[in-house]
This record gives structure tokens, C-alpha cells and sequence, in this order.
């Protein structure tokens, strides 16, 4: 059962649905294949110094996804990542390894081109720094630059942080050291690394000069920055203060791109390392094909602690070698462990491989896709991470595909019906209720919002849910005379199974193939166009499936939770095991628990309990224990909530987007001068103390019992 080209659907004597489904046909007049528009998406190019972590893998996951929808628009793509392999921090991990510093980053090189495997990233070009293609663009840029008087020489003395390969100023810092006598010796970058004090000569670009051009352009081109918080920030934190002149090379560092007749200096880390977006297309090269191609960027992917870089020195740079600025620079937020951002020395950091390797690829590029809000940060918790996989793919997701195919092997013989409509009450909501899904989701693809796109999926996925429960096949197939009405329910079901799948193919790049092959649906080998994707679209005389395997089965949550938690250590050798049979040991042996008062039901229905969602998260100020939050629990009006847990959420901010179940009717109280109205619930186990975060779908102001 191959996919139609332009067959809407089998029309014999199907005069009313023809009517019917031209009313709904709104996604395929929005998104019709586009062959000669092109799309062009870059990763920031990683720092090969250790092993990438789940949040590092998050940008890719995401370009990808990106990079595959425009594909399947029938767009022409080109998706760029790779490595950024100059600086002191590379020569002295080379030094450490007891090699040379070129073997040392093929292997590191080679770990991350794995990882992208690992994860099926669909990159169309993987460039490393250290390429004669790129070495040699980057000294005519600096040459460039240099002749047009933007680079000029001079000494520079400031704080510098290896780690970061950057400098800072005294204001930058996070935490500065003063002798006894108050002047200053040291302190630490923004990132936690420690700062020494550098003096030497150095090649400066005038940033300076261009901070009015680069006010201007934020203003006539507010979607360049996104999201627009981002913007504010940068003006606040940096332009406004006054833009300073940029170092641009060093003479303390060996392993880097000489400066052409300068050779003592190299081209330090920003003119080299942002460069490659345009030197990988072969900027100023024998071939400017590709440059000439996809050249201004549609979307330029960082996370947001380089934003900086990347719309302040990157466009002042471009601007100044006479080229168009990325049309946006998307700064996303971090994925963070309740304790703050994943970092090897909190001990805290999970590797995408292991996920991976226990709960498959699907599985972990949708929580990545799905957990992670546009702009803010996302919270990991292997409680989260096993909801995600249950509750959404293996309850809703495979639920619907099981019980479709079940009921077609039952009641059409394994057969898919051809698809009517109007059969039944429910069937015009079911079909508006996808093309407004498809609609949904095609706009925020578009603006890499995947949670979003992914909700819009999740809406026809409970809808098909509800569709069966409503129209219960199992009484239908009890009538003769309701035959045809059971069939098109089956019809029905497959129809909106099949859009799912074609939605789901950015993100999920095995699970949709599954779906067709389970519905007897021919699955082509690049995919099926999301361009012009209706409802009505099915093939039929197609043969499902005798027995269906589940395609995300269900995990048993403590067993896994304890295995994700073992994972956040320092060493995690073994440390999943370890913390299974520990476990099952603990719980074999936890003393009992004191007998409790029981209460009755109508105790119980005193309490109201609420889902809300947690829009803002900030400290209080009079209190070392309490976080103040604002939440809309669906009544139009702010609710705001102080609750005791800021010894385990130091950063409050990681909550925000979050939905929570909330005690609604406690009677208000005042704490630390602030008013607290209610009780935002918590699991509390050996002093550790959770929130408990219920799932997007559930809607703010919903009652829970």
C-alpha cells in the first residue's frame, strides 16, 4: 500500500467527503513543496577537550530535527556542525595525553562523529578548524579585515580563563580575589574556571566602531535574536556599557592559525572559530558554490552562553567584511540537573550513549525534543525522563497503535478500509481536530518550538483516543446493519495514525517507518513529505499486521528511575547496577513505618488539589530556605506561592514552564514579609526532596483527585 502522490482518497460514491475534506484541506495550501527554497542550520562548532554530555547533545538533536522538517517540505538543506580545535586548552590536553596535538583531536574527533551516529544526526558537512579549507579563509578574513583598518595592532592586559579561552574584565567576573592590601590577584570566570592575568601584544578588531550600526540592526530586525529576551540582555549586559575592542590573537599560544607575515601572533578563538560557518561553504575559496547557495544562515543554533558571541562580535564581522547576517540566532537554555547546569565536577552529568543504549534513540531525542521549553531551561530527572517514556509514548502513542491494529485484524480481517466520512457524530471533530494539528504544528516547526509541535501531535493522539471510546467498535461490531460504520471507525483511526507518524518523522527517526510497517503502509526511503499532508490522504487495501509488537514498551519505574539516578555520579562505571541492587536491598530492609491515622474520603475531599503551571521562580530575599513562584492555575488571575525547597532547586529558574500540582484552598499566610497562597506538592525520600511535575498535557486549573 504505497503513498498516493495526488489522490486525496478513494472518491467512489464519496461525493460528501469530497466536500469535507476540501474544508480542511487549509495545511496542504500552506505548506505545498517548496523545491527551490533552501534552508541552511549550524551547530555551534564543540570544543573537543571531553566527552559531549546529553546537554551538549540537545543543540544537535535539535538542528537535526530542523534540517529533517525542512527536508521533508522539500526544501534544499544544508546542515553544518563540527569541532572547534584551536587554543591553549587543546595543546595542553594534548600534552597530558603524551601526544601531539593533531592525534590527539582525530580521536577526540572521531568520539563525537560516533556520538552523531549513535544519535542519527543527518550533518551534510562536519568541519574541523584545523582544515587547510578552513586555516586558510580565516588568515584571508584576517587579512581582509586588517587592510580595511578594522584590525589593528596593540598590548592588551586583562583576566584570562583557559577553560573559556576568553577575557574578562574586573565587573565580568563572578568572584575576584584581593590580597591585604585590596588589590587584585585573581578570580573566577562567570563558568566557575579560574582567571590569571595576561599581558601581551595583540591584534585588536574595533568593535567599537560598529555599536551604533549593531543597535540599528537589532531595532529594524527585531527577529534576529530569539529569543527577544536574549536581545535585551545583550544591549543591557554589553553595548550599553560600552563596547570595547576585541583581542584577536595571542603570542602565549603556539597551536592556533598563524597571522600571514606576523607569524608569532595566531588568530585567536572568535575570528577563527566563527569563521566556519561561511569557510565551510567555501567562502572566498576556488569554489563559492555552496556560499552563494545557502548563504545568509536561516537559523543559527547556541546555547545561551554564547549568544553573545554570536550576535554582537560575529555580525559586527560580517557587517565589516561586507556580507548578510544570519536571518537568526537562536540562544536556547540549558538542560539542567535540579542542582544546577551538568558539570563533570558537580558530578552530575549523564551521557547520551547510555540512554540511549537501555531505552533506544527514539526514545531519548523525544525527551530532548519534548522536555526542553523554547528559550529556557530544561530540568532532567530520571522520574521525568520515565513519565516521558510511558506515559506519552508507550501509553498514548503505542496504546493507539495496538488497539488500531488489533481492531482492523478483528473487524476487517487485517485489512485498512477505504476511508468516508460523516459515518459517525464524531468523525468531523476527528478530522478537524488533525488538520488543525498539522496546521499547529507546521508553525512551530518553523520556529524550532519543537515541545510545542510535539503537543500538536499529542492533541490528535488523544483525540484518536477519545475517537474509539466514543464510537466503541466493540458494540458496533455487534449490528450488521453498522458494518460500513465500523469499517470507516477503522478507516479513521489508521487516517490519523498515519499523519502522526509523518509528524513525528523530524523527531523520531525510527518509530514512523515502524507505524506504517505495522498498518501495512509502504514507507519510502526518504521519508514521506510533510508538504501538503492531510488527513485524507490514506492508502488502503493494505494488509496490518497479524500481531503488532509494542514500539516503546513500558518501563517499570522504580527499576528504572534508580538506574538513571545511579548514573549521576562521578564515576558511572557499574553505577547503574550498583544502584538497582541497592536498591531492592533497601527496600528489603527499610524499617517499617509508624502506623498513621487513616483518614475518610470526606477528609480527603477537603483538600483541593490543582494542576498549575509555574510561569516565573525567583529567590526570597529575607529567607535562606524559601523560593517565591508565580503560577496560573487556569483561574485568569496570578497565584503566587512560596514553598521551602531552595536548599534542592537553588536556581528556581529551572521550574519555570513547568506544570505542578498545587494545594489550592489553604487559607493564605504570610512568610518573609511575602503572602503564600497555597502549597506547590513535593516528594520528600532520605532528606532529597522532588517536585512533582505532571505532564504538559494535563491543562492548568485542572482538578486532581
Amino acid at each position: 500500500m504505497s503513498e498516493p502522490n495526488n489522490v486525496l482518497f478513494n472518491t467512489a460514491n464519496l461525493t460528501d467527503s469530497a466536500v469535507i475534506y476540501d474544508k480542511f484541506s487549509k495545511a496542504e495550501q500552506q505548506f505545498s513543496v517548496q523545491k527551490d527554497k533552501t534552508f541552511y542550520i549550524t551547530t555551534p562548532i564543540y570544543y573537543p577537550s571531553g566527552k559531549l554530555q546529553l546537554g551538549n547533545t540537545y543543540t544537535t538533536v535539535l538542528a537535526d530535527a530542523a534540517a529533517r522538517y525542512h527536508r521533508l517540505l522539500g526544501e534544499q538543506v544544508h546542515f553544518l556542525t563540527g569541532t572547534d580545535e584551536h587554543g591553549l586548552k587543546i595543546q595542553q590536553k594534548a600534552e597530558a595525553a603524551g601526544t601531539s596535538e593533531i592525534a590527539y583531536l582525530d580521536g577526540m574527533a572521531k568520539q563525537i562523529k560516533d556520538l552523531w551516529q549513535l544519535m542519527d544526526i543527518s550533518y551534510d558537512d562536519f568541519i574541523r578548524t584545523t582544515e587547510e579549507r578552513h586555516e586558510k579563509a580565516v588568515q584571508k578574513i584576517f587579512n581582509t579585515l586588517f587592510e580595511k583598518g578594522d584590525i589593528y595592532k596593540g598590548e592588551y592586559e586583562g583576566w584570562y580563563s583557559v577553560s573559556d579561552e576568553e577575557y574578562f574584565t574586573e565587573s565580568q567576573l563572578a568572584e575576584v580575589y584581593h590580597d591585604d592590601a585590596g588589590k587584585m590577584i585573581g578570580g573566577k570566570a562567570p563558568s566557575g574556571h579560574e582567571v590569571e592575568l595576561v599581558k601581551e601584544e595583540a591584534y585588536f578588531f574595533k568593535m567599537s566602531k560598529y555599536a551604533d550600526w549593531l543597535l540599528d540592526y537589532y531595532k529594524t530586525h527585531p527577529e534576529f535574536i530569539q529569543p527577544e529576551a536574549r536581545m535585551n540582555e545583550m544591549i543591557n549586559n554589553f553595548i550599553a556599557p560600552g563596547l570595547e575592542d576585541l583581542a584577536v590573537t595571542r603570542t602565549a599560544v603556539d597551536w592556533g592559525i598563524p597571522v600571514p607575515g606576523d607569524e608569532k601572533h595566531v588568530i585567536y578563538v572568535w575570528i577563527d572559530a566563527l569563521s566556519n560557518y561561511i569557510t565551510a561553504l567555501g567562502y572566498d575559496s576556488d569554489n563559492t558554490d555552496l556560499f552563494d547557495k545557502f548563504w545568509p544562515a536561516n537559523v543559527q543554533l547556541v546555547g545561551k552562553e554564547i549568544v553573545r558571541f554570536h550576535t554582537i562580535y560575529w555580525p559586527i564581522m560580517l557587517h565589516a567584511l561586507g556580507l548578510e547576517l544570519p536571518k537568526s540566532v537562536i540562544g536556547h537554555g540549558w538542560l539542567v540537573m535540579k542542582d544546577g547546569k551538568m558539570s563533570k565536577s558537580k558530578g552530575n552529568v549523564i551521557y547520551p550513549e547510555v540512554l540511549e543504549a537501555r531505552y533506544g534513540l527514539d526514545a531519548v531525542r523525544y525527551y530532548l525534543l519534548r522536555a526542553m521549553p523554547f528559550g529556557n531551561d530544561g530540568v532532567f530527572t530520571p522520574e521525568d525522563f520515565v513519565a516521558r517514556v510511558n506515559f506519552d509514548l508507550a501509553n498514548d502513542l503505542g496504546n493507539l497503535l495496538n488497539r488500531t491494529v488489533a481492531m482492523i485484524n478483528k473487524y476487517e480481517h487485517g485489512v485498512v478500509p477505504e476511508l468516508h466520512t460523516g459515518k459517525t457524530d464524531f468523525d468531523e471533530d476527528l478530522v478537524r481536530t488533525v488538520e488543525d494539528a498539522i496546521a499547529d504544528y507546521n508553525r512551530y516547526f518553523q520556529d524550532m518550538r519543537t515541545a510545542d509541535a510535539l503537543e500538536s501531535v499529542w492533541t490528535i493522539i488523544r483525540r484518536a483516543n477519545k475517537y474509539i471510546d466514543e464510537t466503541q467498535p466493540w458494540v458496533l461490531a455487534k449490528d450488521d446493519t453498522q458494518k460500513v460504520v465500523l469499517s470507516n471507525v477503522m478507516a479513521h483511526l489508521a487516517a490519523a495514525l498515519r499523519v502522526v507518524a509523518v509528524l513525528l518523522q523530524p523527531v523520531l527517526t525510527q518509530a514512523p517507518k515502524k507505524i506504517y510497517e505495522q498498518l501495512g503502509f509502504t514507507y519510502p526511503e526518504n521519508g514521506v513529505r510533510i508538504a501538503g499532508l492531510t488527513f485524507g490522504k490514506l492508502p488502503t487495501g493494505g494488509t496490518v499486521v497479524k500481531k503488532g509488537e509494542p514500539i516503546f514498551p513500558r518501563q517499570d519505574v522504580t527499576e528504572e528511575v534508580a538506574f538513571i539516578s545511579g548514573l549521576v555520579s562521578k564515576d558511572t562505571k557499574g553505577k547503574g547496577r550498583a544502584a538497582k541492587e541497592a536498591a531492592k536491598q533497601a527496600a528489603n530492609e527499610a524499617p517499617q513505618e509508624p502506623k498513621r491515622d487513616l483518614i475518610t474520603y470526606d477528609d480527603f475531599a477537603k483538600v483541593e488539589i490543582l494542576a498549575a503551571k509555574i510561569v516565573a521562580g525567583e529567590l526570597v530575599d529575607k529567607s535562606e530556605k524559601l523560593l517565591k513562584f508565580t503560577l496560573d492555575d487556569g483561574s485568569g488571575k496570578p497565584r503566587q506561592i512560596l514553598s521551602g525547597i531552595r536548599k534542592w532547586y537553588p536556581n528556581p529558574e529551572v521550574l519555570v514552564g513547568k506544570t505542578v500540582a498545587i494545594v489550592a484552598n489553604m487559607k493564605p499566610r504570610k512568610m518573609a514579609g511575602e503572602v503564600s497562597e497555597g502549597m506547590i506538592l513535593s516528594a520528600e525520600k532520605n532528606d532529597i526532596v522532588t517536585v512533582t511535575i505532571l505532564p504538559d498535557t494535563i491543562v492548568a486549573g485542572s482538578g486532581i483527585e
